[in-house]
This record gives C-alpha cells, sequence and structure tokens, in this order.
C-alpha cells in the first residue's frame, strides 16, 4: 500500500480541516471520498480538492467508494453506527470524540473494534498530539514536578461563535461530552488514574438557549482519582477574547502550565491601549499542528501494522466519566464510582 485511500464523513468546520490536511499536510495519504447531507459542501470539496467521489449517504460511500480507511467527523450521536458498519466492511477507522453519547454505545463499539482486530482504529483526542502537551506529559513521567496531585482544565469556546454552539446543541449531548472530554482525557492521561468521585455544577449565565436540551452555557465539575489525585474542569461557551485552552498540572515538587495566556502567536502588540498578544479564535487555529500530527499517526499505524496508543476503551472511559459529570450536573448530586458500580449520594438541594 503506497497511500492510504480515506474517506471522511462530515465535512462542517472540524472535518473540513481534517480533509484538507489529508488534501495537503499528511503523507501518504489519500482523500478519494467525502460523505456530507449537505450539497454545498459536497460541491466545495469538489472545488478545492477535486473529489469525484462524493456522496450524501454514508453507507453508499463505504459501498461504493474503493477506500483502505474512513475518518469519521460526523455529529457525535452518528458515530456509533458509522463506526460499526466500517469496521463490518474491514476498513481503518478514526473516529473524533466521543467514540459514542452514552457508556451502552461505547461498549458495543469496543466489541466491533476487538472484532476487527487487523483494523487500525483511533479516536480524536488530538490534545495528545499538541507538542506542548507531548512535552509536558515527557516532563511529569521523567518525575519533573514529582507526583501529580491536580489537573486543572479550562475549554471554553469564545462569544463569537455562539450562534453554531446554540445551533448544534441539540446533536452536541451537552458540554462535558462536547468539550469537557478533552480535559477528561486529558486528566486520565496526565494523573494515570480513573476518578472515584465526581461532583458538577454550572447554568445558563448568558445563553438560557441551551437549558431546554439541560445544559449550560458554562459548566464545571471537580474529581477525585483512585491514586487520590484531583481535577478541576471548566468548559464553557462564553469567552470574551476567544478561544481558552488551558492546563495546569501541579505536582509535589512543581507544576506545568500549558496555554496560561490563550495567545495567537508570539506577537506583542503596542499602541495606544497598552501592550497586547491576540489570542487564537478556534479550536482549528489553536490546535491547527495537533490535528495533522494525529492524523499522521493514524495513517502511520495503518502502514506500519501497529495499534493506535488512544484506543477505543479510552473513548469508553471518558464517556462514561462525561456522562457522570452530565448526570451530577442535572441532579445536583455527588456520584461515587466504585470498581465500576456507580453509587449516588445525594446533596441538600
Amino acid at each position: 500500500m503506497n497511500k492510504v485511500k480515506i474517506g471522511v464523513v462530515g465535512l462542517g468546520r472540524l472535518g473540513h480541516q481534517h480533509a484538507d490536511n489529508i488534501v495537503n499536510n499528511v503523507r501518504n495519504a489519500q482523500l478519494s471520498a467525502v460523505c456530507s447531507v449537505h450539497e454545498d459542501e459536497l460541491d466545495r470539496a469538489k472545488k478545492e480538492w477535486g473529489i469525484d467521489q462524493c456522496y450524501t449517504n454514508y453507507n453508499e460511500m463505504l459501498a461504493q467508494a474503493e477506500l483502505d480507511a474512513v475518518a469519521i467527523i460526523s455529529p457525535s450521536n452518528l458515530h456509533c453506527e458509522q463506526v460499526i458498519s466500517a469496521l463490518q466492511k474491514e476498513l481503518h477507522v478514526f473516529c473524533e470524540k466521543p467514540l459514542g453519547i452514552s457508556k451502552a454505545e461505547c461498549w458495543v463499539v469496543e466489541k466491533a473494534v476487538a472484532a476487527q482486530p487487523k483494523s487500525v482504529f483511533m479516536l480524536g483526542f488530538m490534545r495528545r498530539y499538541d507538542p506542548s502537551y507531548a512535552y509536558a506529559k515527557k516532563k511529569i513521567e521523567s518525575g519533573y514536578i514529582g507526583r501529580p496531585i491536580l489537573f486543572r482544565g479550562y475549554s471554553v469556546d469564545p462569544e463569537s461563535a455562539i450562534e453554531g454552539a446554540i445551533k448544534y446543541a441539540a446533536n452536541s449531548a451537552g458540554l462535558f461530552l462536547d468539550m469537557a472530554i478533552h480535559d477528561i482525557d486529558l486528566a486520565r492521561w496526565f494523573l494515570q488514574s480513573e476518578p472515584k468521585s465526581i461532583y458538577a455544577i454550572g447554568g445558563c449565565y448568558t445563553h438560557q438557549e441551551f437549558a431546554k436540551y439541560e445544559d449550560g452555557d458554562n459548566v464545571s465539575a471537580l474529581m477525585q482519582f483512585e491514586n487520590n489525585s484531583m481535577a478541576f474542569l471548566l468548559a464553557g461557551r462564553t469567552a470574551p477574547h476567544g478561544y481558552n485552552v488551558e492546563t495546569e498540572i501541579i505536582g509535589t515538587l512543581g507544576q506545568i502550565r500549558i496555554g496560561s495566556v490563550p495567545q495567537k502567536n508570539l506577537v506583542e502588540l503596542m499602541d495606544a491601549t497598552g501592550v497586547r498578544k491576540e489570542c487564537a479564535y478556534s479550536f482549528s487555529e489553536r490546535f491547527h499542528e495537533a490535528f495533522v500530527t494525529e492524523m499522521q499517526e493514524f495513517v502511520d499505524c495503518i502502514l506500519e501494522d501497529r495499534k493506535s496508543s488512544v484506543s477505543a476503551h479510552d473513548g469508553t472511559r471518558s464517556t462514561i466519566i462525561a456522562e457522570l459529570a452530565t448526570q451530577s450536573f442535572k441532579n445536583n448530586e455527588l456520584i461515587k464510582i466504585d470498581l465500576g458500580s456507580i453509587i449516588h449520594l445525594k446533596t441538600s438541594k
């Protein structure tokens, strides 16, 4: 196999970025087919990349296009069935987070992945492939900060993108599954443990539109892990200054901060208002390199016949935690997790 022939389903903001990376930035990869329910997105694919194999039906793409792999960038509620359909065709599968919108879906996907051991499966937790996060991981593994005891993660979209967030809210499965799941994955990755309790709060502080989906425009969660380390997460939609992703890992000997100022680049602007640093305004801008690197890793895994380090099990664990955080937020309850059994301890309301 000289090049991995990939079909992409979903051509929204992120789907378009992944497809463009396959065309222009990923070695040994070929964008062979695209699928979208929106004709204008398919027209754009034809014009930009010269793609002839354009489909509005995913199963037709699987049946008719000549493919080695698929990249699933569709709405979260479609991931489970689309992953399974591709695996049944013995294709390699890259799937954006979340793996599924419930633990039941994730378990079904895990079984499907296990049933196709020759197919590479990779989940899109791209922050693991960002150079800063990868460097922080190596520093922690070297013992630089001693024993990690606290993870703090902020992920807040800009207020300027709120219309798109409201439009997508019906399919997002909530802020914890749609956004905080990245920080949940990072907390597990950096702390090397699983949570044993979680308590989540939040609300609709600016945009009441999310309330009808039992969601908030800003939510937070506090977790304690099996090794007694801690994690605090904030996910929101209302950053006035831009796309704000900030991470801190505190250890017994030191601490590491990533993106403490969400700057666009290293340029400083000096004018009548003072000295300023511009901010990144979208995930695609902040994590461009990470998106390229993770897709390159997927292609390399296929060509080198090896498995991705980001497994379906990682997706299941993160979805379960996000699901519990959502439940805690909706019911205002502390949830304790013990060896897979979930015990609810209600707090005063």
